[in-house]
């Protein structure tokens, strides 16, 4: 229970900082995504459920808060905590370069879902405006809110103990 409420409070308070203060942070016409970072960290230090629930809660924080489109957010996060919580589970969680390779990557993917789903409803979704104007800046950001947004993740709920990672497989005749 004390690790929901943990998560609970760093999520609201991302979410606030990401509408309030972080979309106004640009570089070129991209912004930084701390929520998104967030959401990466959580996922990759307690694995996919926890990084599903938490990027659910955090897309529908961020969605209400900023009069969006609601649950464009939250199905993008939800899809961004659970994959790179299946990677920390099966690949790169003790790695150095886990954080930063999740946050790249889950940037680039988080940005095209949006651009797919954008497509789907019939809005504007220009894909070169996204891989030329949005995408370098907010992957440059990204990665600069990286560290410190782990770091200070990790020491406020933890890792996941590696007892409930399996780490190897018998086979019984």
């Amino acid at each position: 229970m004390r690790l929901v409420l943990k998560t609970a409070a760093i999520v609201f308070v991302g979410a606030i900082l990401q509408s309030s203060w972080f979309d106004r942070l640009s570089l070129g016409h991209g912004s930084a995504g701390f929520l998104l970072v967030t959401v990466v960290s959580l996922a990759l230090l307690r694995g996919s459920v926890f990084g599903a629930g938490a990027g659910f809660a955090a897309g529908l924080l961020y969605d209400i808060s900023t009069y969006g489109q609601l649950g464009l957010t939250s199905l993008l996060l939800t899809l961004a905590g659970f994959w790179t919580g299946r990677y920390g589970e099966t690949t790169g969680r003790d790695r150095v370069h886990a954080p930063f390779l999740s946050v790249v990557v889950i940037t680039v993917l988080y940005e095209l879902g949006g651009l797919a789903v954008r497509f789907l409803i019939g809005e504007a979704a220009p894909f070169e405006k996204l891989v030329f104007g949005v995408l370098p800046g907010e992957l440059l950001l990204n990665l600069i809110l990286t560290a410190p947004v782990y770091v200070l993740c990790r020491w406020v709920v933890g890792k996941r103990s590696d007892e409930a990672r399996a780490t190897e497989v018998r086979v019984l005749a």
